[in-house]
């Protein structure tokens, strides 16, 4: 088995395809890392990732270029329960809509709107860029096992998911008030930040979901 990051032109995988490699090679984990544009790829995979860096609107269409990919992914996540990760704005596309440069639909599988950053504090700037303490984390998930509140985690954005409901937010960054920074529900979550290039903290992350069994 294998598993799959998904390539949609989304920037560059290669810090990503090395995290998951050195994750998997740490923890003795016998899963090939593959980076993928292939939908039929998705069938043979255990675990799919979903990076994504840039705008929602130019993510979706980046990954609706790639014929049946789309489907294969709500085909593979929804019906078949497969694990799944979705880093930034992979993260972001798991919402009902996305409202960066008009209104896009997500998947829909996480009751949430993606909506600009706004900090109540005005001297912090947007994109939010740099290292944030993770906060209000829901340590009983598997995913997060061995990470804890205060943990340093890198992000890079300018919008952020709202989710409708509390349950589905795993944790949190505070940045001039809270901002999901981990969302998830049955076989899916995400991160707001990137565990490719958050150090020990996004090993750690890694090496769980690649263990993941939900």
């Amino acid at each position: 088995m294998s598993v799959a990051i998904i390539d949609y032109g989304s920037g560059n995988l290669r810090s990503a395809a090395k995290a998951f490699e050195r994750s998997a090679r740490e923890t003795g984990v016998r899963e090939d890392i593959i980076v993928t544009s292939d939908p039929s790829a998705l069938t043979r995979a255990s675990h799919l990732v979903l990076p994504g860096v840039g705008a929602f609107a130019d993510c979706k269409r980046g990954l609706q270029a790639l014929d049946g990919m789309w489907q294969a992914l709500d085909e593979a996540v929804i019906r078949q329960a497969k694990p799944f990760l979705g880093i930034c704005v992979g993260m972001q596309l798991m919402a009902r809509v996305g409202r960066e440069h008009g209104e896009h639909e997500g998947f829909g599988w996480i009751d949430g709107e993606v909506m600009k950053l706004e900090p109540g504090d005005p001297t912090l700037k947007v994109p939010h860029m740099g290292w944030n303490d993770l906060a209000g984390l829901k340590s009983s998930h598997k995913v997060l096992a061995g990470i804890a509140p205060g943990d340093h985690a890198y992000f890079v954005h300018s919008y952020h998911l709202a989710a409708r409901s509390a349950e589905i937010v795993l944790g949190r960054v505070d940045y001039g008030g809270p901002v999901a920074a981990i969302v998830g529900r049955d076989n899916f979550i995400g991160t707001q930040f990137h565990p490719e290039k958050s150090q020990a903290v996004g090993l750690r992350l890694i090496a769980n979901f690649l263990s993941w069994r939900p």
